[in-house]
């Protein structure tokens, strides 16, 4: 693969060699795919992987950079970092089943897609069905991944367990904020609210998107302990404030350049950061009415509309915007003085800047 510039941590050339090793092992696949006459979940399965940030590869691959520098055979690590995306893409068919959500990445979701596949009566309880195994097989897919890259057995046993943890913790995550939106998690007070969507932001968002495949690339890397701490700091600061970003993305964003409907976090009845600071700042009347748009998938776009002006008016953007900036800015504080590869900080200080500062 071309060599990644760190002035561009997810070049076209990094998003390329990511998509080529997803690419690679689906093709590996095809035998048994055939052979079990399931060649329609493969051919989910590649439309699955396409498009997407990369983010998770490129905090991989740049970890190990930090600690150990440019491999001289990228190819091991190309294929771990891209089994992410393997990982990535089974939670984004869950999720979407779970939401509801028709679209992703401005295309049928895969539920969606894998209805079309029966027409008639039973069309849409076959697409859950199926997606929900297509979420299963890649799931399993991205840990065969993982375990078929070539990496030196040493290496794999510093990085499986971090690995692991990461698939429990989004997962863990995951439930948490459904718990949240279907009320069953404490909603007693603020205190405990903001308590539950400080766990989900932390479990299912920063430390999943961010934190672990940061730790996993620089374990691969042999990184020394204070490294590692350095990055586990780094990585749960930069994740909460990719998290942030989606938030307001969801909320005040354009569907055409997200891929996805503006509003469906409250559709949905999400009590996100964004979500609760307004209900916590709002008067009287800001606060009925937004709590009345909360889990109400009917909502129109004059009510949202109306939602956006409450979030505006109480300062729940400003402020998550200042969270954003603060959080990134102590991230890159905790990188300072930590002796590790320079274009592997390099790289990390740029893939701060491009998880945070985004419009989709």
């Amino acid at each position: 693969m071309p060599t990644p510039s760190v002035h561009d941590p997810i070049s076209p050339a990094f998003v390329s060699a990511v998509g080529d090793a997803l690419t690679g092992f689906l093709d590996e696949q095809a035998g048994l795919a055939a052979h079990t006459g399931a060649t329609a979940l493969l051919g989910a399965a590649r439309t699955c992987v396409m498009g997407g940030k990369r983010l998770r590869p490129a905090f991989c691959y740049w970890g190990y950079v930090a600690a150990a520098g440019r491999p001289a055979d990228p190819a091991p690590l190309m294929r771990v970092a891209a089994s992410l995306d393997l990982l990535h893409a089974s939670l984004l068919v869950h999720d979407d089943l779970i939401d509801g959500s028709d679209t992703r990445r401005g295309a049928p979701s895969a539920h969606r897609r894998l209805e079309k596949l029966l027409p008639g009566p039973d069309a849409s309880h076959f697409g859950q069905a199926a997606a929900i195994l297509l979420g299963d097989l890649l799931f399993s897919w991205g840990a065969e991944m993982f375990e078929s890259a070539g990496l030196s057995p040493e290496a794999s046993r510093r990085a499986a367990p971090v690995l692991a943890t990461m698939r429990s913790e989004v997962l863990l995550g995951q439930y948490l904020d459904v718990a949240a939106a279907f009320g069953v998690t404490d909603r007693s007070t603020p205190q405990a609210q903001a308590e539950t969507a400080e766990r989900v932001l932390e479990f299912k968002s920063a430390r999943y998107s961010v934190r672990r495949p940061a730790e996993l690339g620089a374990l691969l890397g042999d990184a020394p302990a204070r490294l590692l701490a350095a990055l586990g700091t780094y990585g749960s600061l930069v994740g909460r404030a990719f998290q942030l970003r989606d938030d307001l993305l969801g909320v005040f964003g354009d569907p055409a350049v997200t891929g996805k409907p503006a509003g469906d976090d409250i559709r949905e009845g999400k009590r996100t950061v964004l979500v609760l600071q307004a209900l916590e700042r709002g008067d009287t009347t800001q606060r009925r009415v937004l709590t009345s748009f909360l889990g109400y998938p009917g909502l129109g776009e004059e009510d949202l509309a109306t939602a956006r002006g409450i979030i505006e008016a109480t300062g729940a953007r400003s402020s998550c915007e200042e969270l954003i900036a603060s959080s990134t800015t102590k991230a890159l504080t905790a990188l300072g003085g930590i002796d590790m590869n320079t274009e592997g900080y390099s790289a990390l200080v740029k893939l701060a800047e491009l998880a945070t500062d985004r419009d989709r």
